[in-house]
């Protein structure tokens, strides 16, 4: 049966175990709490003291270590916050234990070990999930139904801006930034393409190219103020994208820039332009510019999940297993994402289009009204 929220009530809850303590895992555990579709059973981290304070923070009922977290029958999803160059590693280990996982960005940090989770994923009957889940917020889901209404008629080109100076100014610990794996594209580029792709479909050929523009870096936050790191990856990367349904997208993250009047997403259609939210939040604002009006008007949003709701995937994802449909924030939109980022460097390396090999199918929108946290939050 269906609520006034219209929310399938599910039959029991999907039970999950939490690996990764850091300082994401609180809002995972703030949300999860108040998702009717999961339960949340154990907590996880190589620092075991770690796990114990979250669980006892959350109201978790165990604390393990990731080995013994692996090895609980009773937990159905393992939902994966460790740093991303672990991603590949426990994913695989998860769905071997026989668990589905859901993992924060990116799916993983090189496509042989992505593309062996959602190989294994199928063979097992197993589901694979993936962060950003941005793009079930209320934001960037009323810029869905935009397009899909024809509000700027046929979309034909967008542009993605993500501009900054780097994390070694405010971040405590930013080495693995500039380590290979990481870099702006890895870092920021799932918010902006995960965004895209979910809107416009898949990506069939991309052209890029990056540069190390400082060797070296010079860390400005405390605790290591005036240590020096050195870059491995990419900080200015450039991609032009040409997805299958025609549009030509320009697509920019840099670590290089202080400052710059272009930022953001833009979509361009035949008949308007519609300025997207932030990708990396949840909420608006969303704007349409029309020729006739001459005038950018902003939208209202016209659904819920405005606020921070990170966990959105997963418990759409919970839901989706026990319905029997297919979830949302998908291991295969995930893989696509991952091979776009690593295709733009590959670009850049070897001087040539690079067509993309994978592929994925636009996830359906978010029915009117869903609400994947309907339970209040009693802390």
């Amino acid at each position: 049966m269906r609520n006034k929220r219209n929310r399938l009530m599910p039959s029991r809850p999907v039970t999950v175990g939490l690996i990764g303590c850091g300082t994401i895992s609180d809002i995972y555990l703030k949300n999860g709490s108040r998702a009717p579709d999961l339960q949340i059973l154990a907590c996880a981290d190589l620092m075991l003291d770690r796990a114990q304070a979250q669980a006892a923070k959350y109201g978790v009922p165990r604390a393990y270590s990731p080995d013994d977290l692996l090895a609980d029958p009773e937990i159905e999803v393992v939902l994966d916050l460790t740093i991303p160059a672990a991603h590949g590693a426990i994913g695989l280990a998860a769905l071997r234990a026989g668990k589905s996982v859901y993992q924060e960005k990116p799916l993983s940090v090189d496509r042989e070990s992505a593309a062996q989770m959602l190989a294994l994923a199928g063979e097992s009957g197993l589901r694979v999930g993936c962060a950003p889940d941005t793009f079930l917020g209320g934001g960037l889901q009323t810029c869905r139904a935009l397009i899909d209404a024809g509000a700027i008629g046929r979309p034909v080109a967008a542009t993605a801006f993500m501009h900054s100076h780097g994390p070694e100014s405010w971040h405590p610990s930013p080495a693995f930034f500039y380590q290979v794996g990481a870099g702006p594209m890895f870092d920021m580029g799932p918010y902006y393409l995960t965004a895209l792709t979910s809107l416009l479909g898949p990506v069939r050929r991309v052209t890029g190219s990056a540069q190390i523009s400082l060797p070296e870096r010079v860390i400005g936050s405390e605790p290591l103020r005036g240590q020096t790191l050195t870059v491995e990856t990419p900080t200015h990367v450039a991609g032009v994208l040409d997805f299958a349904g025609g549009v030509v997208a320009t697509l920019v993250t840099s670590f290089d820039v202080y400052s710059g009047r272009h930022y953001g997403l833009e979509i361009y259609g035949t008949e308007g332009t519609l300025v997207l939210p932030d990708p990396n939040t949840f909420g608006g604002p969303v704007q349409i510019f029309r020729p006739a009006e001459r005038a950018y008007a902003e939208q209202p949003l016209a659904f819920g999940h405005a606020e921070n709701s990170r966990g959105i995937g997963l418990a759409d994802m919970a839901q989706a297993i026990r319905a029997g449909r297919p979830h949302r924030a998908s291991g295969e939109m995930a893989y696509h994402v991952l091979d776009i980022m690593h295709a733009i460097h590959d670009s850049s390396r070897e001087g040539r289009h690079v067509a993309l090999a994978s592929t994925m199918e636009r996830p359906a929108p978010l029915p009117a009204g869903w609400e994947a946290f309907p339970i209040a939050d009693s802390r």
